[in-house]
């Protein structure tokens, strides 16, 4: 009998240990993989030129983090400033767009399903798989006089980050109750208020999580800027730090600033939301 009764208590105790090894676990990677490339990078930033050149992950002698900040800042008349600039300006106006219309979608594909509903899928998977064409896309842009324009890039990143959130949202809306839109549409809404008003209030977990993916993915995107968007007018952060490495090759402290620079935006963004992402999911989509 005192065996058996100690065997649930082992069994818990077990159990808690267990748990407690896979969370010390993923401590440990997730410092090795996520906080020792920040810690280097924070390293180099602060040293100079010639500590910096040996790429040693060691204190510096002499920190001079803020003196390479000014210095990286001060570059080419303040292009940095107008890089961040243009890569908020690209990120938001992008992310409304596929926001708003990959929820659409996704509702009417989930919601609405006639004949058509097989072709779009196709369209909206071939999106995913196949890779964009950049000369028949430069000549579209030139047509509509769209070429090397901030509306153009956010169109392009917009449409080319549409087929993935379409995907999230119609998955999404699956788990919403039919029972409310009828019971909307009883109260007399029309399709419009019916979206707005009732609908996508309840997207807020998976507004949530795009809004995160996709703002990363365009922040730190380099080659669709270097393609549709030239000209250093028009520079975004990425391009700055290639433009940054190729003219100051022998000082990685300050090309390792840029980079800190470049990184700081992406981790605020993803700590803030990750913390609304567990709130929104925590809440529950269905309220009385």
């Amino acid at each position: 009998m005192t065996s058996q009764r100690l065997t649930p208590t082992r069994a818990r105790s077990r159990n808690t240990a267990r748990k407690w090894v896979i969370g010390i676990v993923a401590i440990v990677v997730s410092f090795v993989v996520f906080l020792v490339p920040f810690v280097f990078v924070l390293l180099q930033a602060a040293k100079s030129p010639a500590e910096a050149n040996q790429l040693g992950f060691s204190l510096p002698t002499q920190w001079q983090l803020w003196q390479n900040l000014v210095v990286v800042m001060q570059t080419g008349d303040g292009g940095i400033l107008r890089s961040f600039l243009n890569s908020a300006v690209l990120t938001v106006g992008s992310v409304i767009i596929m926001v708003v219309f990959s929820a659409m979608v996704g509702y009417v594909l989930q919601r609405r399903p006639s004949k058509w509903n097989g072709l779009i899928n196709f369209f909206v998977l071939a999106g995913l798989i196949v890779p964009p064409a950049i000369v028949p896309t430069i000549w579209v842009l030139q047509g509509l006089n769209l070429f090397k324009t901030m509306g153009g890039m956010i169109l392009i990143e917009a449409t080319f980050g549409l087929s993935f959130c379409i995907l999230l949202f119609r998955a999404f809306v699956a788990t919403i109750p039919k029972e409310l839109d009828e019971a909307a549409v009883l109260d007399g809404a029309g399709p419009i208020r019916l979206f707005f008003g009732v609908v996508l209030p309840l997207l807020k977990p998976v507004i949530i999580t795009v809004v995160l993916v996709q703002s990363v993915t365009v922040f730190n995107d380099f080659t669709n800027p270097l393609y549709f968007l030239p000209g250093s007018e028009n520079a975004t952060v990425q391009q700055t730090l290639y433009t940054f490495q190729s003219q100051s090759v022998s000082q990685l402290n300050l090309l390792f600033t840029d980079v800190l620079l470049i990184t700081i935006p992406p981790l605020i963004l993803y700590i803030f939301f990750n913390r609304q992402i567990v709130a929104g999911m925590t809440s529950g989509a269905v309220k009385g």
